[in-house]
């Protein structure tokens, strides 16, 4: 095994359960935004694809900011008080229940990751938190998650919710019959319910494909879009203002907390999407247009 981990402590081998020798988006993705939670094969993998797309360093910590600012939004503005954040990824700073506890002390969060070790991370830093939980799903099943007993018991979906796919629909290839998936928690919700949606996207569909079959080509599921195939994939809802955009462009604010510093051997990519513009993190909150009859 790979017992060289940044974890800061003594290496112990992984439960079998957790892959460890093919890379994983959670692991990858959590060393960009400053995590130590990852091992020499993300490393190596991300290492490998940020020479053709060295966008990929600024797109995941441009869309952690957005968390903050969109959580900040849904719990201040929409008063929003409990969240599914699907694909959650490893804990860092500035969780979703972090975040929205800023503003919303009584806020309820459910987070779910297919990735085993999220599992294990999330619980042991959630251990006291009753209002809070991570629980090991696939998004790609949404009646399970929604059967999830730690979903019904934090989850009342009479009352609005907000539902969180962040950075996490370039995951969802069409096979996976991402229309489905987006909306089967949201058309159970009740009137006033939002949705966070983001994902890396390519104005060359070209380019766009290739970076698809590289990161696939490593045991990531992937599939790169162009704004207007997420367009289409989100039709029927009802992007709130500025709409569906780069995110450096949903409601930037200065001011908003920074992110921990990268790794050094990430620090040459830091800047990479101010010259090349043409691959970026694509989203924003919607709404649910209100039944009829």
């Amino acid at each position: 095994m790979d017992s060289d981990n940044r974890s800061g402590t003594a290496a112990t081998p992984p439960s079998p359960s957790i892959p460890y020798d093919i890379p994983t988006s959670a692991r990858a993705y959590g060393w960009m935004l400053g995590g130590k939670d990852n091992y020499e094969v993300d490393r190596d993998f991300l290492l490998s694809t940020l020479p053709s797309f060295p966008e990929c360093v600024d797109i995941a910590r441009q869309n952690r900011q957005f968390l903050f600012r969109a959580v900040r939004y849904l719990t201040r503005e929409a008063g929003i008080r409990q969240f599914i954040d699907l694909g959650c990824g490893l804990p860092t700073d500035a969780n979703v229940h972090q975040v929205a506890r800023r503003f919303a002390p009584d806020a309820r969060v459910v987070y779910v990751d297919i990735d085993p070790i999220v599992l294990a991370h999330g619980r042991a830093l959630l251990a006291d938190d009753s209002s809070t939980t991570v629980i090991h799903g696939d998004m790609r099943d949404q009646e399970a998650i929604l059967d999830h007993p730690d979903v019904r018991r934090l989850i009342d979906f009479d009352e609005p919710v907000a539902v969180l796919f962040l950075s996490v629909g370039h995951h969802l290839t069409d096979a996976d019959e991402p229309s489905r998936v987006l909306r089967t928690v949201i058309d159970r919700a009740a009137p006033g319910s939002l949705v966070g949606f983001s994902q890396v996207v390519a104005d060359d569909p070209a380019r766009g494909a290739a970076m698809t079959a590289h990161i696939s080509g490593g045991g990531v599921p992937w599939q790169t879009r162009t704004p207007a195939e997420v367009d289409a994939l989100l039709d029927g809802l009802e992007p709130l203002e500025p709409g569906l955009v780069n995110l450096v462009d949903w409601r930037p604010d200065a001011t908003q907390p920074p992110l921990a510093p990268v790794d050094p051997d990430l620090v040459p990519y830091l800047g990479a999407t101010a010259l090349n513009k043409g691959i970026y993190e694509y989203g924003g909150v919607l709404g649910v247009p209100r039944r009829r009859g």
